[in-house]
């Protein structure tokens, strides 16, 4: 099975790091019925008075929009996301990385993980026109 890649859109917020801001964060989706493909949460790094982060996608229909806004998160302008799924092989977070690297395309962050089989990577690029290039290349592997 080849990789089906295309962009999404990464909703973020800024959460104070202290125990029930990421359920608060998630509430509203839980409410609403929302179904996340991809949920993280974080802290940044110490030293930066105890600050995280809780980003989601995707954010697909107004009913998701509407419970990201209720949540406090908005839709991250600055970092550009590919979501890449397929079946898992040996190598395959490697190719995509090479073929990225090769291209002089840098990674913002990259988010893989293979769960029976299946292979599933969310890519951040710092522009639109990088994450343009990386679906071409995706494509191919």
């Amino acid at each position: 099975m080849a990789l089906s890649v295309k962009k999404a859109a990464l909703w973020r917020r800024e959460i104070v790091n202290r125990p029930g801001t990421f359920a608060e964060s998630l509430k509203p989706f839980s409410k609403a019925g929302v179904n996340l493909q991809v949920v993280m949460g974080y802290t940044t790094p110490q030293g930066t008075s105890g600050a995280g982060a809780v980003e989601v996608l995707p954010i697909s229909d107004a009913k998701a929009e509407q419970a990201a806004k209720e949540a406090g998160l908005h839709q991250a302008k600055e970092v550009h996301c590919v979501v890449a799924v397929g079946s898992d092989r040996a190598g395959i977070a490697y190719d995509m990385a090479n073929a990225i690297g090769a291209a002089g395309i840098n990674l913002h962050f990259a988010m893989c993980q293979a769960v029976e089989n299946k292979f599933h990577a969310v890519l951040g690029f710092d522009s639109e026109a990088d994450a343009d290039k990386a679906v071409g290349l995706l494509s191919k592997i």
